[in-house]
């Protein structure tokens, strides 16, 4: 009997980039999420790790580089697709290079995947722009200081700030005046990026207790950097917001923080799950079906959720909304349903809530109105107001669990101690019950913290439990929010109300 053969699997030499989540290339995100292995430097940002497929092994790379090369060529043996994940670049790290040209020595085919370098690209984010000509170098490793000094262009130095004062007497000393400028940035490419404007003769003094990597951009282009700092310079920049929403709910509004510079932190208070008994959605599902409504009124992207579920449960497509109209409260609301193939009839055109969507809907007509119900599938604890407007229109009201939000579990007690004490910048509502069950799970946000609510009911959740309102957007939806704050932010600065980021320790995740 022939013994079947195991294929043997491929190593991948995987850069990080310089921090920047963003950075990572689209060949390198590719293969984390496709990796069996993942064997990573320590100095890997956690984000990068995060696209890693759930239940993959994640394995230090411990012991020589020729150690390290073994494991991973011993496991591509058994067939594992395995990736070495490095911090930067892999090929510009002597270890790396040595593990590659051991994996190279077998069988074991591989592939290397360039990260984009911090050389370039936290100059960059600084606003620092390095043109045709610069010359990059770690400090560490420099023997010819008179030839760094002469060389053409931009320097771009990769140091410690222990390292500060003795590169700029050495460049000083062999030719470069004092006052030439420099600029300074430690965390490059992070949302806690750090970037000081000095000279040679300050750079020392001014930066030399800043911690970590630092990239040392030296020349003409450094002092010119204010015209293109778009990183640091942006509305909520260093301000750590806190999201208080389900996990399924969070990431769209912590990426539109994200574009406005602000580290958002996700705090779930509510849970979103199905109502105790099915037989009323049952009913209702099978009421579409046999056209027992005129109307389907969606308050929540949950509420969609919910019904579609439902529907496959059933076996049932978008078909089952045929001869029926869709009322959605809000813009969120109404792109949950479009995603399904739909497109609503009614999204209120002015206030995005209950009350907006009650200025435009219908009144019923015996006449034109073949049907007189309207089916409105909602959360447990959702307010009367728009069921008892519809019917104050003449309509009859099927009003549905849909699904029940149930607090969630208190977070870590630094967040905690955190919300209380003013550690958050700002806070972004969304609800009434995301008001409610924060206070309820952590207590309520500092007076110091800013207070965004998404709408004038939520607004006025805030309000019962004492908060100041500082923001409200004319819209009520998520990427209004958090524009609305970021303007707000905005104009503070200019007006010179606000004190310069802070730094804050890092919260554990929940």
């Amino acid at each position: 009997m022939t013994r079947a053969r195991k294929t043997p699997g491929r190593i991948a030499f995987v850069g990080s980039g310089p921090g920047d989540t963003g950075l990572l290339t689209v060949r390198a995100h590719d293969l984390l999420t496709r990796a069996e292995l993942v064997v990573t430097d320590p100095d890997v940002p956690a984000d990068v790790l995060a696209t890693v497929a759930e239940g993959v092994e994640v394995r230090p790379a411990v012991g020589e580089s020729a150690d390290v090369a073994k494991d991973m060529v011993n496991e591509a043996r058994n067939g594992a697709t395995v990736v070495r994940l490095v911090a930067g670049d892999p090929l510009t790290l002597d270890s790396v290079v040595k593990e590659a040209l051991a994996v190279a020595k077998s069988t074991i085919p591989f592939d290397v995947v360039p990260g984009v370098p911090a050389g370039t690209a936290v100059p960059a984010y600084a606003g620092v722009a390095l043109g045709g000509i610069h010359t990059e170098v770690d400090v560490r490793a420099v023997s010819d200081w008179a030839g760094l000094a002469a060389s053409p262009g931009t320097l771009v130095l990769h140091a410690t700030g222990s390292h500060l004062a003795e590169a700029a007497s050495n460049l000083v000393e062999n030719g470069l005046a004092p006052q030439t400028p420099v600029a300074v940035t430690a965390e490059g490419t992070g949302f806690q990026q750090r970037t000081i404007d000095t000279t040679l003769a300050a750079v020392a003094a001014d930066a030399g207790d800043m911690g970590g990597p630092l990239v040392v951009t030296v020349g003409a282009a450094a002092a010119a950097r204010s015209k293109l700092s778009w990183w640091e310079s942006r509305a909520l920049y260093g301000w750590r917001v806190l999201v208080p929403r389900t996990k399924e709910q969070a990431g769209a509004m912590s990426d539109r923080l994200h574009s406005h510079g602000a580290i958002a932190v996700e705090v779930p208070t509510i849970s979103v799950e199905p109502p105790r008994s099915p037989a009323q959605m049952e009913r209702s599902v099978k009421g579409l079906v046999d056209g027992r409504y005129q109307w389907v009124v969606f308050t929540s992207t949950n509420a969609v959720r919910a019904v579609w579920e439902k529907f496959r449960e059933f076996g049932l497509d978008a078909r089952a909304f045929s001869g029926v109209k869709i009322a959605c409260v809000g813009e969120a609301t109404a792109a949950k349903v479009r995603s399904f193939g739909i497109i609503p009839e009614l999204v209120p055109s002015g206030e995005q809530s209950s009350e907006g969507l009650l200025n435009d809907f219908p009144p019923y007509d015996d006449i034109l109105d073949p049907v007189d119900r309207v089916l409105l599938p909602r959360a447990d604890i959702a307010t009367e107001t728009l069921a008892a407007g519809l019917r104050d229109r003449g309509w009859e009201i099927d009003d549905v669990t849909a699904y029940r939000t149930v607090r969630a579990a208190p977070p870590p007690a630094d967040t905690r101690e955190m919300i209380k004490s003013g550690g958050f910048d700002a806070v972004c509502f969304t609800s009434s019950s995301t008001v409610r069950n924060l206070v309820g799970i952590a207590g309520k946000p500092h007076a110091r913290t800013l207070v965004a609510c998404i709408g004038p009911q939520t607004a006025e959740t805030a309000r019962e439990f004492g908060l100041r309102v500082d923001v409200q957007p004319e819209e009520a939806n998520v990427p209004a929010l958090v524009d609305a704050l970021a303007a707000h932010a905005a104009r503070l600065r200019a007006e010179g109300a606000l004190p310069p980021p802070r730094k804050t320790k890092r919260l554990r995740r929940s």
